[in-house]
């Protein structure tokens, strides 16, 4: 369905990165953007800069997403923002596997379920989830991250499911490393982190990603993108790995303790 066809869209995390992009490229389009975000400073910016509707919302926030959701239709909804607290699984600390379930997937979910019914019963609109590679390769020492992002993968194969028979469409973009302040978000705000994830890297930009979403949004309304993964050049996912057994060690106070 061309650009044309759709008015509305709602955006969260939209106040920097990927979110910001796809604010900007929407808007040269001539859809209304409602840009959502935590951060009101960040967002006045983006709104005078671009003219987009700024939202000053956690997206954990339900009440506030629910009335939003219930005097605006939306014909494009992206699901795009998201928290990491990167750690192995057998370190995590109980905040921030809720902090990463309610902000990545919980809320993913009720977004959808206030929003999608309406596009459903216009019979249009389009979705766009922004997951990860996490949601479909392992790498370590992001184990709670990988499950809610495998959820949000799920979750667009069924929306489709729930959704047939309606143009309502479904894409999930699968970034990989891309040249964002996420990585100072995540990890603090040090220039070591940047030299670490972005400096010297050949890396995709969020207006990369924004241009991947615009083309799949323009599609003829016969076709649905269902998923584009977008990774530098020279990433690659994977990798086979083996150990050897630790030697066992004799419990306390017997022969060779």
């Amino acid at each position: 369905m061309p650009f044309s066809d759709y008015k509305t869209a709602l955006v969260t995390g939209a106040s920097s990165g990927i979110g910001a992009a796809v604010v900007e490229r929407l808007r040269r389009e001539n859809i209304e953007v409602h840009a959502v975000a935590r951060s009101a400073a960040a967002l006045q910016q983006l709104a005078e800069r671009t003219g987009c509707i700024a939202h000053a919302i956690d997206v954990t926030d339900r009440p506030a997403i629910a009335e939003l959701a219930g005097r605006v239709e939306f014909d494009i909804l992206v699901n795009n923002a998201g928290v990491d607290r990167p750690k192995k699984f057998l370190e995590a600390d109980e905040s921030d596997i809720d902090l990463l379930v309610d902000v990545n997937l919980r809320a993913v979910l009720h977004i959808c379920r206030l929003i999608v019914p309406g596009m459903v019963a216009r019979d249009r609109g389009h979705v766009i989830n922004i997951s990860s590679i996490a949601g479909v390769y392992n790498f370590g020492g992001n184990s709670s991250y990988h499950a809610t992002k495998a959820g949000v993968s799920m979750l667009s194969n069924q929306l489709r499911i729930d959704a047939f028979g309606k143009r309502v469409r479904v894409t999930e973009i699968c970034p990989g490393r891309v040249a964002t302040d996420i990585f100072n978000h995540v990890h603090g705000d040090d220039p070591s982190i940047r030299e670490k994830f972005i400096d010297g890297f050949e890396l995709p930009e969020a207006a990369d990603i924004a241009d991947a979403i615009a083309f799949a949004i323009s599609a003829p309304v016969a076709v649905n993108i269902g998923h584009i993964e977008i990774t530098p050049t020279l990433q690659v996912m994977g990798g086979l790995q083996t150990a050897r057994p630790q030697p066992k060690t004799a419990p306390s106070g017997e022969p060779g303790s």
